[in-house]
């Protein structure tokens, strides 16, 4: 089955592709890892502008509505511009509060979504005991523990992960109770799935970046006379990822249109497998250049590293869409 955008949707990631093309994301992703949120922030901002986060927020509190292939398009462009900042978390925390509703005038929801669409807020979001990411840059730090919902009034110590840029902290304890009761846990396991979807499309959008730039590389470096790119190992090494990566974007549409979570573990597997398999072949290829820091290359290669565990491991994610084939799965 085929899964093919619209025009207004093409044209959507075109415009995001344009306007991130111009925006040296390099330079914001390497000024994050070292803690300088401000150009980060600046590039949040026209992402919020262009209503990326508007998409996972209903229209009642200032969104466009819940629109998972759209968010899907959105992501795969954040992907391939390594777009840094807990994106994916601000998505879910969205959600969550989407499924909770408003619990009257000054409900979570009504406080806290709105400024999720417009982009003058940051959120993050874990499981309780788990680290948050990018909680330094963080304007609300929601933490979920069983049947309770939290607002964390800070984090411990940041540390580095695989990728510098997803910097990491474990949220303090106590703070804001916004929710308690089973619903808490129904809202938390959907803006799991929207996480995973979004993951899944980022990863997607990393593989295309990396699977672009070793293209362009073999095409220019020379070896014996003639461009790297003509040898015939090259060119399985190119067609594999290839492959593996136009395999991933049916799975990723096809889990947005449904949004059953054993679907989207479905392409949160697949999307992060391609990628790092492309991220292999990229270091490869590109010989010793590929392991410097200071080559573009490593921001994409830590970031499909990073991807992998992300809201579930691989092993996690292919444990629920094994159970969603056999029907024993959770439904969306």
């Amino acid at each position: 089955m085929r899964f093919l955008l619209d025009a207004e949707q093409r044209a959507f990631a075109a415009s995001l592709d344009a306007m991130l093309a111009s925006a040296d994301t390099p330079s914001a992703v390497r000024a994050w890892a070292t803690g300088d949120h401000a150009p980060g922030r600046s590039l949040w901002s026209r992402l919020a502008e262009a209503g990326v986060f508007a998409l996972a927020v209903p229209e009642a509190y200032e969104g466009v509505g819940l629109l998972p292939v759209e968010l899907a398009v959105a992501f795969v462009e954040l992907g391939r511009h390594g777009v840094p900042g807990p994106v994916v978390e601000t998505v879910a925390a969205a959600v969550l509060l989407s499924e909770l509703g408003d619990l009257g005038e000054t409900g979570p929801a009504e406080r806290l979504l709105p400024g999720l669409a417009s982009g003058k807020s940051v959120a993050t979001f874990a499981p309780a005991g788990a680290y948050a990411l990018d909680a330094d840059a963080a304007t609300t730090l929601l933490v979920v523990e069983g049947e309770t919902l939290r607002s964390a009034p800070g984090h411990g110590p940041v540390r580095a992960s695989v990728d510098p840029s997803r910097r990491l902290a474990l949220p303090e304890a106590g703070g804001e109770l916004l929710a308690t009761g089973p619903q808490v846990t129904r809202a938390a396991r959907r803006a799991m799935a929207w996480a995973r979807l979004a993951t899944a499309a980022q990863a997607l959008g990393v593989g295309l970046a990396l699977l672009d730039r070793t293209v362009a590389y073999v095409g220019q470096r020379t070896q014996f006379g003639v461009p790297v790119g003509s040898f015939q190992a090259v060119k399985h090494r190119l067609a594999d990822a290839t492959i593996a990566l136009e395999f991933a974007r049916p799975l990723l549409f096809g889990a947005a249109l449904s949004m059953a979570p054993a679907e989207v573990s479905a392409a949160k597997v697949t999307a992060c497998e391609a990628a790092y398999t492309t991220a292999r072949t990229a270091l490869q290829l590109h010989g010793a250049i590929g392991y410097t820091a200071e080559y573009d290359l490593s921001l994409w290669f830590t970031r499909a590293r990073a991807l992998r565990t992300a809201w579930g491991t691989q092993a996690e994610c292919r444990a629920e869409a094994l159970a969603g084939l056999s029907g024993g799965g959770p439904r969306s």
